[in-house]
């Protein structure tokens, strides 16, 4: 059994120059002792160092992909320039500011010093990360081309966050517009209105349809606007629930959104573009078509690619080729179709499945882009017409009252 590794801690220190000039900085080390020692052989005589403490706000901070996408691009670096494996671990936890990111690398860092592989060590967090990224890195293992893998799964996870944030981009823009939307008509609605309920209180004369109908809502505001306030929180939080909880709910979403204008042809190219990117790594990286295609089925983010992409294993074990099988489906374009029939018949099906992805994901961005030029002018339009409507219905009843004298 090997003997268990003393865990590294970050240090902050303080402490002179030879030349007497006073310099401070951090440090990853075992001990004390061990962080003083190592500074005086750099020359720095140190007058304090104490471990470093977790901050109030960054404790709570989570693990997000781009994170281990960073850490993946790092120890490609790293492997590649010949670092041992161990000592690439703690020059990056060294690096990292998230105290949890921290806190993962040092602990893969003691299952690797303890005699576990880097795969194995990997394969305890799956929350972070997942079977296609262990298996990739378990093959380069086993090839002894860890470097080689390792800079293809980081250039897997950069690509794919990178067009993940893409999707959000155009997701969350049509929800900013109507959150900015609904803010600004209830200030309106809540503080202005009122102030003219009460000048016209004092007409003595009936008002305008669409005046009382906005002082109707103006009123439901102020009496119950809590009502509205908990049934969208209540709304938001039950969505969120049964869509984390009920596979057939993710599933009816999935197809809405597949659906919807604009927003919906964004999300088919970005799975199309999942698909190629998921697939030609796999392949590349040597790992039979077949067992690939179980891990595109969850990269390409929408049940209907998945089911498709499950469909094509399917005939693909019986010994149809890929393009056929893809085409049979009816849910891939033709481009993508095409392509992967030329890197079949050549042999370079990861190369051209890679430039499938790169098409896609330059069409998403196209896209993404689009949409974000298209909700300007929406923007004031969707604001105009609110605000501009609530001062028509306010200001209806003085027209009128000045047209009667």
């Amino acid at each position: 059994m090997a003997a268990k590794t003393p865990k590294t801690s970050m240090y902050k220190w303080e402490g002179k120059s030879r030349q007497g000039a006073p310099m401070s900085g951090q440090m990853a080390g075992q001990d004390v002792a061990l962080v003083k020692a190592q500074l005086r052989k750099q020359g720095i005589n140190p007058t304090k160092v104490r471990k470093q403490g977790i901050e109030l706000f960054s404790a709570g901070k989570k693990i997000k992909p781009m994170d281990i996408a960073i850490f993946t691009r790092q120890m490609a670096t790293m492997m590649k320039s010949g670092v041992p494996l161990l000592q690439s671990f703690d020059i990056i936890a060294e690096g990292v500011d998230n105290p949890n990111m921290r806190k993962l690398v040092d602990t893969v860092k003691q299952d690797v010093a303890g005699g576990n592989s880097f795969a194995s060590s990997l394969r305890k967090h799956p929350q972070y990360f997942d079977d296609l990224y262990c298996n990739l890195v378990d093959s380069g293992e086993q090839s002894g081309a860890l470097e080689t893998l390792l800079d293809r799964v980081a250039t897997y996870k950069e690509k794919t966050e990178a067009l993940k944030a893409k999707i959000k981009k155009a997701m969350n823009y049509p929800l900013a517009v109507i959150g900015v939307a609904v803010i600004v008509s209830a200030i309106l609605l809540i503080k202005v209105v009122p102030q003219f309920q009460e000048v016209f209180s004092s007409f003595g004369a009936e008002l305008p349809a669409f005046t009382l109908f906005v002082i109707g809502i103006s009123e439901f505001l102020q009496a119950d606007g809590w009502i509205v306030v908990v049934a969208g929180v209540a709304a938001a939080f039950i969505f969120k629930h049964v869509h984390k909880t009920s596979e057939k709910f993710r599933d009816g979403v999935d197809r809405m959104l597949l659906k919807a204008p604009v927003v919906g042809d964004i999300i088919y190219k970005s799975s199309v573009a999942r698909f190629g990117r998921t697939l030609a790594t796999t392949f590349s990286a040597g790992v039979p078509l077949v067992d690939a295609l179980d891990s595109v089925a969850g990269a390409t983010g929408n049940v209907v690619f998945r089911n498709a992409v499950m469909k094509v294993k399917s005939d693909v074990s019986s010994g149809m080729q890929l393009n056929f099988s893809m085409r049979s489906t009816g849910v891939f374009p033709s481009m993508a179709l095409q392509m992967t029939a030329i890197g079949e018949e050549s042999g370079a099906l990861d190369e051209m499945l890679d430039k499938v992805a790169t098409h896609y994901e330059a069409e998403v961005d196209n896209a993404v882009d689009g949409l974000t030029a298209l909700m300007e002018p929406l923007i004031m339009s969707v604001l105009g017409v609110l605000v501009g409507g609530l001062i028509i219905a306010m200001y209806l009843p003085i027209f009128q009252l000045g047209a009667v004298v």
